[in-house]
């Protein structure tokens, strides 16, 4: 399968995630109105900034399909990083602000009991987000899609959400309003440590990181072909989900350019069958 079929069912899981976004985000707000809860208001308020960020990853994706022209020689596989970079920051925000209401709460010492409709609404939300993580994280690393897993990653953080405004909601029926404000830091502690971790690999990517172990599984693979004398240097980066590395090695100095450039053709195989690969560039010296 090509990276435009990849990238092309990210797209799904993208579609999905606005979806369910919409639908909660819209039940949420009208619910927490109607039985008077704040942190199913909160929560619904936090689905509506989630579409902003699946849109953004949509048009990463999409922009990634496009093929490389005069000034992207390598195309646009990038876009999908920076799509995760941007909802790294939109999910940090949430955090931050769920954390600020959990204190506002605390030195507010309301003692407003909700309806139980709002902490079913909630309860179902979550159970919701949880099936669209596992489709889209399960998808993710299907394909290797970066920002997809971000996304993924951000289902996640909202069915925690919602599920900390369900136990805030009971808490508050039975009369232990301290519960609320806890629920709601442990939750926002959880999505800031999400953001923190898609931040962390998008910047990584995004600066030419590459896994050091990696690195070393592939010399020692490319070490192993009969005529590679020696692995002198070998570099890589990631440009989207796929994998640039840069590898050069000395041959027999004897060898024609033919026998030379069918060297490295079965290297380029090895790199695509074992490492799924697609791109290398091989840079031959002679063996002294």
């Amino acid at each position: 399968m090509d990276q435009a079929d990849n990238l092309k069912k990210a797209e799904k899981g993208a579609w999905i995630s606005i979806c369910a976004y919409v639908v909660l985000a819209t039940a949420k707000l009208i619910i927490a109105s109607i039985g008077n809860s704040e942190a199913l208001r909160a929560d619904g308020l936090n689905n509506t900034t989630d579409i902003v960020a699946s849109i953004a990853v949509l048009i990463g994706l999409k922009i990634s399909r496009k093929p490389p022209d005069e000034d992207h020689h390598y195309g646009h596989y990038r876009a999908e990083t920076v799509a995760s970079l941007f909802a790294a920051f939109v999910i940090v925000t949430v955090g931050l602000q769920v954390i600020i209401d959990t204190f506002e709460q605390l030195f507010a010492d309301a003692t407003v009991q909700p309806g139980m409709l709002t902490a079913w609404t909630a309860l179902a939300g979550a159970a919701v987000m949880f099936i669209v993580y596992g489709y889209n994280v399960s998808l993710a690393k299907k394909i290797g899609s970066s920002s997809l897993n971000a996304a993924a990653q951000d289902n996640r953080s909202d069915a925690l959400v919602s599920l900390g405004a369900f136990v805030g909601i009971i808490g508050a029926q039975s009369g232990l309003y301290w519960l609320d404000p806890l629920a709601g830091l442990v939750v926002g502690v959880i999505i800031c440590k999400t953001a923190w971790d898609i931040f962390r690999d998008a910047t990584h990517t995004l600066t030419d990181g590459f896994d050091e172990k990696q690195i070393m599984i592939i010399k020692t693979s490319i070490a192993k072909v009969r005529e590679v004398k020696k692995v002198v240097d070998i570099k890589g980066r990631i440009h989207g989900n796929q994998a640039f590395i840069d590898i050069t090695i000395l041959v027999n100095p004897n060898l024609t350019v033919k026998e030379s450039h069918a060297i490295t053709e079965r290297i380029e195989t090895l790199l695509r069958e074992k490492h799924n690969i697609p791109y290398a560039h091989i840079h031959i010296e002679p063996y002294e």
